[in-house]
């Protein structure tokens, strides 16, 4: 697809990846590291109809993507240089289905005791996609994810899944986690 790859093909060394929804809890590749990192300028969102992971077509799920404005935080993962071109491969095959991201190098600000900026490979939402869902109200996500299911299962299990990562990273998501104590039953 043109305009889908960002990486230059000779690009070489290290990768690093920043995951802020399913890649924190199930990354799928093999990594050096793991450090919680933040991205200035996009915000987490379920912002995107899920027409196979988590939805079909006709019944479609949510899922997160990165909107335009704010800040993100999540996991950066720091690849061996010999993985670099089987990750990407990877990444490309799962979160590309239906080329609903734009696959982008961000700066990424580590949050350990360097507090250094990487470039990371991150997948951004395409505004312009037909599955770009822009922002519901709670109850409109509420309902994509109860009907929810596609090839890689439920949609309530996988919003439930990213906020108890997000937990285990010591911080919130309010909008997840308000989706979350409604997905539990709670007002």
């Amino acid at each position: 697809m043109p305009g889908r790859k960002s990486l230059p093909p000779d690009a070489t060394g290290e990768l690093w990846v920043f995951g802020y929804g399913s890649l924190m809890w199930r990354p799928g590749f093999e990594f050096i590291e793991q450090v919680p990192a933040r991205l200035i300028g996009e915000h987490r969102a379920l912002c995107v109809y899920s027409f196979d992971h988590r939805g079909t077509p006709e019944k479609p799920g949510l899922v997160l993507g990165l909107d335009r404005g704010g800040a993100c935080r999540g996991i950066a993962f720091r690849v061996a240089a010999r993985l670099r071109e089987a990750t990407v491969d990877y990444l490309r095959a799962r979160e590309q289905t239906t080329n609903v991201y734009r696959e982008v190098m961000r700066s990424v600000w580590l949050e350990n005791e360097t507090r250094q900026r990487v470039s990371a490979l991150t997948f951004v939402v395409d505004r312009g996609h037909v599955q770009y869902a822009g922002r519901l109200s709670l109850a409109a996500q509420l309902r994509h994810v109860l009907q929810g299911h596609g090839r890689s299962g439920n949609n309530r299990d996988y919003v439930l899944s990213t906020v108890k990562s997000i937990e285990a990273q010591g911080f919130r998501d309010p909008q997840l986690h308000r989706l979350a104590a409604m997905l539990h039953g709670e007002p």
